[in-house]
């Protein structure tokens, strides 16, 4: 019997707005495609990513769009079955094969197959029609009047469509409702095929061995099934078992010692292959291989001592893993023109800013599998979202059912990658539902009940999710929504995640505040900040010679999508920093150092809150967001173009394997209650180390010194902790002192700069420089021999200054060059060594600071 063959239909692809009768068709631009790629490609459309073009775009989608392609076919063998198979079609489909209608499709998220046995013919003809996403949105709106319509962001059209939900717009990105053939489309010509392999993995406590249950679905008729173990290109095991009558054929491998799946930095990536290979005859029919790793996790909720409520935090192989790390939504907003390669850039970025967990956002897709094989062989754990966001959704049954499929298809799609470890219902629906004050009774436990409230996805949640989890990825924990916490108020900051707002969004606090804004675990939190000037310049349509080229500019406002970001940036930037809108490039700095401290105050203040075995007061911290979709100002540490803002490096520090934090703290004593007069200032200085190693750190030293910010003179210099012990993974408290000043009480407090370094046999292990806030209060001097100085290897950066200097940025005009670490906090003695790739002797580097002169 004949091998199984699978031809891409990939080739001769056009389109053409479909009530333009008058219009020829036109080649698209590649395939997978969509609508805005393929006008793009023949200049029918402007870049929407540049000036205020996005404006000029909305009638697209609005309109109807065909593509059709022709394709030859050989004939169908006797017996055998011909499938076209569609990876992804967006959204609204209508398939017409030879002049017949083969499917219509009404879920973005959901691959389709369609047995076409009887209609394929030697020369075939394919046509596929879109609707409107958005209008027919509307439309389901109308029918079901009875539904309590409501979200945040876009508008309630979106919620009743199974599309990205990020295409109607978000606070971050633009709307741009996209329509296409955006996954691959096939032919397969089969008798049989293995439909599916998945697996069960069960590591014993003890690490030393390991139960793989693979299974096998077919379809069709086999003899047997051959499975095959190996691991880097050698055999482990291998076993054929006749096919069972049921359709899903099993094998169970046992394997001691094995090579255990470990997040980036705790341990390696090994990637066990198992293929499954369907005999016939003796010959091969079909075949299909996975990569898997073998690994515990397990979500640790649990009580903990002397605070309320559980921890919630990850352990892996054994091992409790603080969780810092970023939120990731989809890295453009015309998905078929990410590549594999950019896929792998984006994570490697991810694994080098010490980075342990991304959580793929509700509001997006269910990412590409490039994205999780590169996850996977990094390291790099994943919270998987379903794709509900910021809204009150509907349920009627037929939207039911192809929610259902939907869940069902890509659990199916990526229950076999090691790097996912939790799935989690929706992004902020039960903060939503709590906005709009929507019922929700978490003691009433009757699913059917649900859907006669005015807050019936609380059914998809915790019903038609968890049911799809606990049948097909049942080791592995589902999580109602997030943020979630055992049905209390979703800003209970003492059980489950919580996503911390009132920094930006909210009350509006501090982030000097963060100590205070704590959770068991914070799915998101972040400022924003503008991107790389390189990156605004890319979007003004005259570039740098543009009169549009400054901070408050209708253009530049129109690439912040955030409600009130206006007022809010400049909030948080009048309270710490003093800055100008003038020159842009300075002002753009600004905002990313206020970024910078904003984020590393968070990771610095909850890590020290990782205390040890019951004490993971808080387990894990994710910014948002990882990325930006298009060139934009928001929350994300690196923006479109891959380019890292400054925070992305205080992050990184705040996440290295060993790091020092001080926070100050003023305390008044009064002498006399009624008093103003009489009253003594103690401005004290708390001092603790965090240990990420899976391994104590010992016999360590912790030396205090410290510099009055307006002369640079050193006014102390003292090991404050010797020998000291680091106990693995956790926080520890090392010591609790007065601002080392020449006397209290006389100001100097305000102008003394600290900073902590951990030495061990010699060698400084650790850094941190602590200065008075808010930084605009400072009288900074302005540094004359401040240096940034190319080694001859042209592989590092040696930085020094005479005097205190906040916030060192080094910067190029050669994209190419990129620094291993950024925004450096210079005191006088030191040199900073950072690594630096790509430079050449003739590479030239600025630097640029706070206080620097226009």
């Amino acid at each position: 019997m004949a091998p199984n063959v699978a031809v891409p239909i990939d080739s001769n692809w056009v389109f053409k707005q479909a009530d333009k009768d008058d219009e020829a068709f036109l080649p698209v631009s590649q395939f997978p495609t969509n609508v805005h790629l393929d006008l793009l490609h023949h200049g029918l459309i402007p870049d929407p990513f540049v000036g205020k073009n996005e404006l000029e775009v909305q009638w697209v989608g609005e309109a109807q769009w065909v593509y059709k392609t022709n394709f030859s076919s050989k004939p169908v063998p006797a017996g055998a079955k011909a499938v076209l198979a569609f990876d992804g079609l967006d959204t609204f489909a209508t398939v017409v094969l030879n002049g017949r209608t083969i499917l219509e499709s009404e879920n973005m998220f959901t691959p389709e197959r369609v047995d076409v046995t009887a209609l394929v013919l030697d020369e075939n003809e394919l046509v596929i029609s879109f609707d409107s996403a958005y209008l027919r949105g509307w439309k389901l709106v109308q029918q079901h009047p009875k539904h309590k319509w409501g979200c945040w962001n876009g508008d309630n059209s979106r919620l009743s469509v199974r599309k990205a939900q990020y295409h109607w717009g978000w606070d971050w990105g633009p709307t741009l409702l996209t329509c296409g053939p955006w996954r691959p489309i096939k032919l397969e010509v089969y008798h049989s095929r293995i439909t599916d392999l998945h697996f069960d993995v069960t590591v014993d406590k003890s690490l030393k061995s390991a139960r793989v249950v693979a299974r096998a679905e077919t379809e069709g008729y086999g003899d047997n099934i051959r499975f095959d173990v190996s691991l880097d290109g050698e055999s482990v095991t291998s076993e054929a078992v006749h096919c069972s009558n049921l359709g899903e054929t099993t094998v169970t491998f046992h394997i001691s010692n094995p090579s255990l799946w470990y997040p980036i930095r705790y341990g390696k990536q090994p990637l066990y292959t198992v293929k499954a290979t369907l005999l016939e005859n003796g010959g091969e029919v079909d075949s299909l291989s996975k990569k898997i790793g073998l690994r515990r996790a397990e979500l640790i909720q649990r009580p903990l001592k002397e605070q309320p409520g559980t921890s919630f935090f990850f352990e892996i192989n054994n091992i409790p893993i603080f969780c810092g790390g970023s939120d990731w939504i989809p890295a453009d907003n015309f998905i078929p023109r990410i590549s594999r390669e950019r896929y792998y850039d984006w994570v490697r970025l991810v694994a080098e800013g010490n980075q342990f967990m991304v959580r793929v956002w509700g509001g997006g897709i269910y990412e590409e599998d490039a994205f999780y094989d590169a996850c996977d062989e990094m390291g790099i754990l994943v919270w998987q979202d379903f794709m509900f966001g910021c809204g009150n959704y509907p349920v009627w049954p037929e939207l039911m059912r192809s929610i259902k499929r939907e869940a069902e298809e890509n659990v199916k799609r990526l229950r076999h990658h090691p790097c996912i470890v939790i799935w989690a219902g929706n992004n902020e629906d039960y903060q939503y539902a709590e906005s709009a004050f929507l019922t929700y009774d978490y003691a009433d436990k009757d699913p059917e009940s649900w859907l006669q409230t005015d807050f019936p996805a609380r059914y998809i949640y915790e019903k038609l999710l968890a049911d799809v989890c606990q049948k097909l990825i049942p080791d592995t924990y589902y999580h109602f929504g997030s943020p979630w916490g055992a049905g209390r108020d979703t800003r209970d900051p003492t059980v489950g995640d919580i996503h911390q707002w009132n920094v930006w969004h909210g009350t509006q606090e501090k982030y000097q505040n963060f100590d205070r804004l704590v959770g068991r675990f914070v799915s998101e939190f972040g400022m924003e900040a503008f991107p790389n000037v390189r990156t605004i310049d890319a979007y003004l349509p005259k570039g740098r010679d543009d009169p549009d080229r400054y901070p408050q500019s209708s253009t530049l406002d129109f690439h912040n999508k955030a409600d009130g970001h206006e007022r809010r940036i400049a909030l948080y930037l009048v309270e710490n920093i003093r800055y100008a809108p003038d020159p842009l490039e300075q002002f753009v700095y600004s905002t990313q150092l206020m970024q910078a401290e904003c984020l590393a105050s968070a990771y610095r203040l909850w890590k020290r809150q990782w205390k040890g075995p019951g004490r993971e007061y808080c387990g894990g911290a994710l910014v948002w967001q990882t990325n930006d979709c298009w060139p934009v100002t928001s929350w994300s540490i690196v923006d479109y173009y891959l380019r890292p803002k400054l925070a992305y490096f205080t992050v990184k520090r705040e996440m290295a394997e060993l790091s020092v934090g001080i926070t100050r703290r003023e305390h008044r004593h009064s002498k006399d209650k009624y008093s103003r007069v009489k009253f003594e200032v103690q401005t004290r200085i708390e001092v603790w180390a965090s240990n990420l190693a899976v391994e104590d750190v010992s016999d360590v030293d912790c030396l205090i010194k410290a510099w009055d910010v307006e002369t640079g003179e050193e006014t102390a210099s003292e090991i404050v902790s010797k020998g000291l012990l680091l106990p693995a993974n956790q926080s520890t408290e090392l010591v609790t002192m007065d601002v080392p000043v020449p006397a209290a009480n006389t100001g100097y407090e305000a102008r003394t700069v600290v900073a902590a370094y951990l030495i061990q046999g010699g060698k400084q292990r650790a850094r941190y420089v602590n200065w008075p806030e808010p930084l605009k209060y400072l009288h900074l001097q302005k540094p004359k021999k401040l240096a940034a100085v190319l080694a001859e290897d042209s592989r590092s950066v040696s930085v020094s200054a005479e005097v205190p200097v906040k916030g060192v940025a080094l910067e190029s005009e050669d994209d190419g060059l990129i620094f291993e670490d950024n925004l450096i906090d210079i005191v006088p003695g030191e040199i900073v060594s950072i690594g630096v790739k790509g430079a050449t002797r003739e590479t030239t580097i600025q630097t640029r600071y706070l206080g620097m002169p226009n």
